[in-house]
């Protein structure tokens, strides 16, 4: 048969392709097995252990979080922008820039997207820290923190440490230049180890005017973390041993503040994941940006400038907030019927000039801060770095790691284990026989049912190469270009020719 036909494979009823139109190499007795497992989710569930408990479990049958559909999303872009000041006193401005958060001052949305981000976090599973794809996973990467954020993806893990409210006074006391009366009346307030952050800003103000510039710091790279990538889900509070971090100013540069950010996120994301959860902590800046530049036809979105007129800037200043018309019911099902031709796979090749590829982002291992670890996988998101996608190995059990910061200092093993038994795609999302066999038996291919009346049959296109004739890849190249170009939508009626073209293209 030829390639550059695109077939088509049907789902049955239960949202599923059945096992023997998924693999032509399927054995008989995968084809002659029985589904077990969950009604629209994993036949195996030696993968998604806490599936259970899983709100993509509930959701096909129809059961909410709540009233609210969409999640509590901690975004605090607006505050930033008023207290963010257009340019520090230059005593600050050496510290905040040697210590590798400068960048934070300006990444942050003014808004979030609720319900955007809602509907992406419906699909990750904390067991493969990854988004759980129609088509396959996708995750957050340490690539993907460097370009979108410019933080350091190199550097050491920070270890737990208990902070009393004792001890979180004597720390506001020694480290933010604030009274023992000032210090205990505000801990006791916050009923816990925490310093508001309308509190540290006011201390930033105050110590700044008064030139003291060790204090003014170290409340201001508080606040500001705080505000980001250790945002938490009380929308006003940041842990008080968080300030440990900055006691050496010259000496907090040397941490892994890529991995910081994307483990805090990672354990949100997993938390928000099941179906009791309401709220999402974290950085949802980096969660919206990262669905912007991978998912171009999914949700609203304001672009600041061009990535090919860009200045070096971190590329979640590209972005601005866009309101959405779509509801987390509405986006369900496009992200159902997504297809990896729907995918930029690899958006940042245009950002290499300011962030050169570390062959870091391919360590698979556990990552730390503090006491939470999380796994990091790139082997089951091998797409998104340029590989074929072969089935990966079993994943990590974290509670069972000992030596992280040794495996995190020698990752050179690693990466050749993790691209070792791949080899470069050919094609953006190429993927080897057996892959979505195995992907579709583990996992849940779609979270909404078909209707219990009128049952469909949902198409999925084959995983090809696309348009064979060099002629028809290069109107469809350009065609799909010109549509991430003007956001445009297959609602909108005056762009109705060109998706028309755009599927006849991709088809021919």
């Amino acid at each position: 048969m030829d390639s550059s036909i695109s077939l088509v494979r049907r789902r049955g009823a239960d949202g599923r392709i059945p096992v023997r139109t998924l693999d032509r190499g399927a054995s008989s007795s995968a084809v002659a097995a029985e589904p077990t497992g969950y009604p629209g989710g994993p036949y195996d569930t030696s993968l998604l252990v806490k599936y259970e408990h899983h709100v993509a479990r509930h959701i096909w049958f129809g059961e909410e979080r709540g009233p609210k559909k969409e999640l509590k999303v901690a975004g605090h872009g607006l505050k930033l922008t008023s207290r963010v000041p257009l340019a520090l006193p230059p005593q600050m401005e050496s510290w905040v820039s040697r210590s590798g958060l400068a960048s934070l001052q300006r990444t942050s949305l003014n808004k979030i997207d609720t319900n955007l981000v809602s509907a992406f976090v419906e699909r990750w599973h904390l067991e493969t820290s990854s988004f759980h794809m129609p088509f396959g996973k996708m995750s957050i990467t340490l690539d993907d923190i460097a370009c979108l954020l410019h933080l350091p993806i190199r550097g050491i893990f920070w270890s737990p440490q208990d902070v009393t409210e004792e001890l979180a006074v004597e720390l506001a006391v020694d480290y933010l230049g604030v009274s023992q009366g000032q210090a205990q009346s505000h801990v006791r307030s916050c009923r816990g180890s925490y310093y508001k952050l309308e509190w540290l800003y006011d201390i930033f103000v105050h110590h700044r005017a008064a030139s003291s510039w060790a204090y003014a710091t170290r409340a201001y790279l508080l606040m500001l973390v705080g505000s980001t990538i250790f945002a938490d889900k009380t929308f006003t509070l940041v842990e008080a041993r968080y300030l440990l971090l900055f006691r050496d100013l010259d000496g907090c540069s040397g941490y892994s503040w890529g991995a910081a950010a994307l483990v805090t996120l990672y354990r949100y994301l997993g938390d928000a994941s099941m179906y009791s959860c309401k709220q999402l902590g974290g950085y949802p800046t980096l969660l919206q940006c990262w669905i912007h530049e991978y998912f171009p036809t999914v949700g609203k979105r304001g672009e600041n400038w061009n990535p090919a007129g860009n200045c070096g800037l971190p590329r979640a200043m590209r972005w601005s907030y866009r309101q959405g018309v779509l509801k987390v019911d509405d986006l369900r099902p496009i992200l159902d019927e997504l297809t990896p031709t729907d995918v930029i796979w690899r958006p940042f090749e245009d950002h290499r000039a300011w962030r050169v590829f570390d062959e870091i982002c391919l360590y698979r291992g556990c990552l730390k801060w503090g006491e939470t670890v999380v796994p990091y996988l790139p082997d089951r998101c091998l797409r998104q770095f340029g590989y074929r996608q072969y089935v990966p190995s079993p994943s990590l059990d974290c509670m069972m790691a000992t030596d992280i910061d040794v495996d995190w200092i020698s990752y050179h093993q690693s990466v050749v284990d993790v691209i070792g038994s791949s080899s470069v795609a050919t094609t953006p999302s190429e993927v080897v026989d057996g892959y979505l066999e195995w992907y579709y038996r583990v996992s849940h291919p779609r979270l909404v049912p078909p209707h219990r009346d009128a049952p469909r049959e949902v198409p999925v296109p084959v995983y090809d190469a696309g348009p064979s004739d060099p002629d028809w890849a290069r109107v469809s190249t350009l065609i799909r270009r010109y549509l991430r170009q003007v956001n445009a939508e297959e609602e909108d009626p005056q762009f109705s020719d060109l998706f028309e073209a755009l599927h006849i293209s991709r088809s021919h």
